[in-house]
């Protein structure tokens, strides 16, 4: 995986929603996540760079569960004929389904969306 891939997706994120200044971005140590080109990338975003300890499962969890899902219920039982075929499915199953319908036992049994929107009401109403 390239360094490319993941920048690519943070200017992607940060057109598609307001970043928050200050955010944290967790990864694992792989050298995509470490290289100096995803350093640049999250400072010129406002992000901060957290990085998970090694040999410690626990601090990636979230993403390992969202991961093992998207495998799980899309692509180990998908034949995509084209890259850009499963860049379409992996894109729809996160903004349609994952994002908007299935509900997740660690957001209380709703929607990421629907958590996101609690948030951005709190923050409108603070």
């Amino acid at each position: 995986m390239k360094a490319s891939l993941i920048s690519d997706a943070l200017d992607m994120a940060a057109r598609n929603i307001d970043l928050a200044e200050g955010g944290i971005f967790h990864s694992d140590r792989g050298s995509q996540y470490t290289s100096r080109e995803l350093r640049c990338k999250l400072r010129s975003l406002g992000l901060r760079a957290s990085v998970g300890r090694t040999g410690v499962c626990w601090d990636n969890a979230m993403a390992e569960s969202f991961l093992g899902a998207l495998k799980n219920e899309l692509v180990h039982r998908t034949t995509f004929p084209t890259r850009a075929h499963a860049h379409r499915a992996i894109v729809r199953y996160i903004e349609m389904f994952y994002n908007r319908k299935r509900l997740r036992s660690g957001l209380g049994y709703k929607t990421p969306a629907e958590v996101h929107a609690e948030y951005e009401e709190l923050q409108a109403a603070a």
